[in-house]
Order: C-alpha cells, then sequence, then structure tokens
C-alpha cells in the first residue's frame, strides 16, 4: 500500500511538471513584438500588408508593433536600444556592428540584390569614380551603399579622405539631390532606379559584388530567450518568400503600392532581386569575409577585430534550416 501510494504521488507529481513544462513553454513568448519594416526589404512590405505575423500569433495574446525603418544603420541602433525586436539590414552592416559591441545574430536572408549603385546628376561631367576626388558624395553612414562607396574608392586607389562625404538618410537623399548639394551620391534601391526614370541620373559605378546581401537580425539575449518567437517570424518570412515567387505580378504591384512608387519604378527595382535562397551558405559567408576588410582598411573598426570570428559569431543557420525542413511553412 505504501509503495502504491509512492507511486501515485510520483505520478500525480511527474504529470503536474510536464502541465508546469507545458505552460511555461506555451507562455515563452513576449507579450509584444517589434518588427521592422522597409522600402529595401520587400518582404517585411509583404507580410505587414497581410497581416501575417498578427495571424501567425493571434492565439498567442502577442501585440505586433510595427517600426518603419530607413536604413541600416537606424535598423541596427534601434536593434540595441532594445527598440526593435527584428530588423531588417545589409549583412555587411551587420558585420560592422557586430564588430562593436551589438550582439546579435543574422537568421535569415530576406533578398539578395544589387540595390547599391554610384549616380550622379543627368548633366553632371563626372563619368568615373576617380573624378570623385575632391568631390561631394552623399551617403548613409552604415549603411550597403556606404560600404559600396567605400569599396568602390578603394578600386581605383582612393580612400574617404579624398573627397567630402555628405552623411544622409536615405529618405533625405531626394530632397538633397533636387538642390544639387552633392555631386554625387551612392544610392540604394528603389531611390536609384526612381531618380533615373525621373531625373535622368546617371549610374556611373556599378558592381553587383560590391553589394552584401540583405539579413533578418535579433539579439542574441532575444534569440535565448525566445527562441520559438525567432523560429515563428522566420516561418512567416518564408511563407512571405514563396508567395513572392509563386505571385510576382501581384507583388509588383504590393510592392509598388507599399512603397509609394509607380508601377515601372517598382518592376525595375525588383527585377535586381533576389529571393530564391534565405539561408547563408558558404558563398555568401566568403564574400562577407572580403568585403569586411574594408571595415579595418578605412578605420571604421578596431583594427584588432578578428573579423573572421565576429563573422561566424554573427551567422546563426539553425532558425531558417529547421524551418525549411520542417514542412510547416504555407506556399
Amino acid at each position: 500500500m505504501r509503495r502504491f501510494i509512492s507511486n501515485t504521488i510520483f505520478f500525480v507529481c511527474t504529470v503536474l511538471g510536464l502541465i508546469v513544462s507545458v505552460d511555461v513553454s506555451a507562455s515563452a513568448l513576449p507579450s509584444q513584438l517589434n518588427v521592422d519594416y522597409a522600402v529595401y526589404s520587400p518582404l517585411s512590405l509583404v507580410i505587414k500588408k497581410f497581416n501575417w505575423l498578427e495571424k501567425e500569433f493571434e492565439n498567442d495574446d502577442v501585440h505586433i508593433n510595427w517600426v518603419f525603418t530607413p536604413g541600416s544603420t537606424v535598423a541596427l541602433k534601434n536593434l540595441k536600444n532594445d527598440s526593435i525586436n527584428f530588423a531588417s539590414t545589409a549583412s555587411l552592416s551587420s558585420v560592422w556592428s557586430r564588430s562593436g559591441d551589438n550582439r546579435i545574430k543574422s537568421v535569415y536572408v530576406v533578398a539578395r540584390a544589387e540595390w547599391a549603385s554610384l549616380l550622379v546628376p543627368r548633366d553632371s561631367p563626372i563619368s568615373s569614380v576617380k573624378e570623385l576626388k575632391g568631390k561631394r558624395v552623399g551617403a548613409t553612414l552604415g549603411t550597403d551603399h556606404y560600404f559600396f562607396l567605400l569599396r568602390a574608392l578603394k578600386e581605383v586607389g582612393l580612400h574617404k579622405n579624398d573627397l567630402e562625404i555628405v552623411p544622409l538618410q536615405q529618405n533625405e537623399e531626394r530632397t538633397t539631390r533636387e538642390f544639387n548639394s552633392v555631386d554625387a551620391w551612392s544610392g540604394l534601391e528603389p531611390e536609384v532606379s526612381m531618380s533615373q526614370m525621373k531625373n535622368g541620373s546617371r549610374v556611373i559605378y556599378r558592381n553587383i559584388l560590391f553589394n552584401s546581401f540583405g539579413v533578418l537580425n535579433v539579439t542574441e539575449a532575444f534569440a535565448d530567450k525566445y527562441p520559438d518567437a525567432v523560429s515563428r517570424v522566420i516561418k512567416v518570412y518564408e511563407r512571405a518568400r514563396r508567395w513572392v515567387l509563386k505571385y510576382p505580378d501581384d507583388f509588383e504591384a504590393l510592392y509598388a503600392e507599399e512603397a509609394k512608387l509607380p508601377l515601372q519604378v517598382a518592376r525595375v527595382a525588383l527585377n535586381k532581386y533576389d529571393f530564391f535562397n534565405p539561408v547563408i551558405d558558404r558563398n555568401d559567408m566568403a564574400m562577407l569575409r572580403a568585403a569586411s576588410s574594408v571595415l579595418k582598411e578605412e578605420e571604421l573598426i578596431n583594427p584588432d577585430t578578428d573579423l573572421d570570428k565576429v563573422i561566424s559569431d554573427l551567422v546563426d543557420r539553425n532558425f531558417v534550416l529547421k524551418q525549411l525542413t520542417s514542412g510547416s511553412v504555407k506556399p
């Protein structure tokens, strides 16, 4: 009888333990997710438009708070300050930020794109990167098109100190160009296509190899505390990725509407994007290692920084690989 009572107590305690653990697991979500959306991250616009994140978490009492991001620098700053939980940035920008004290993880490829170019006004006499020496060039510090400019300069033997880089946020660029306060600018899509088609701006330099890919970032602390939230947000991003591949015409119309662009501009800009592989692969890692050298050369990070370690610590493929193998993503 004593053994029966002991076994019964053990069984009840075990069941209660399981119930408690299930409850803890079920509540292991924040009450609110702060997620950024950006014109340079088209998947984020799709997800926001269709309320897919809201639907994913509607039974969990998790509120979705959307925060507009004008560029990678702002996104990374907001991520560091815990103003947002998920940030869309260029991958080289993430390396730069991780090289400092921003302990982030890049967990998903939101796009590979040729989104950066060097442009000049239609009537400008400038026709090459070498001619930018001594000129005023607009660029957004810490963004991919800023690093694109630095790499283009390096290719012709110039450095950032050989010209004046005018710091601009992405939404300031069009106004600055209209007032001709810069001689050239390193622009990002869709601003590049808009400027070309509307104002006749000329591209003087493009190089797809100098464009880093776009990633979704979270902080290490958030990923450790809320891994289920990270997995489910990635699941929704994966749903969006599959949707844009399946419905390209609808995607173009949606992007034009959400980004407030003429349809033809949206079409040209999106033609420079690739959404086929959401995983950071070996080629991506090699590209980041090659590209990151400019951070030291232009004295943007500590010269003793171990960039190989920074990149290894930054990239986390586990979340996306789990989603791709689970079969839980709707087409």
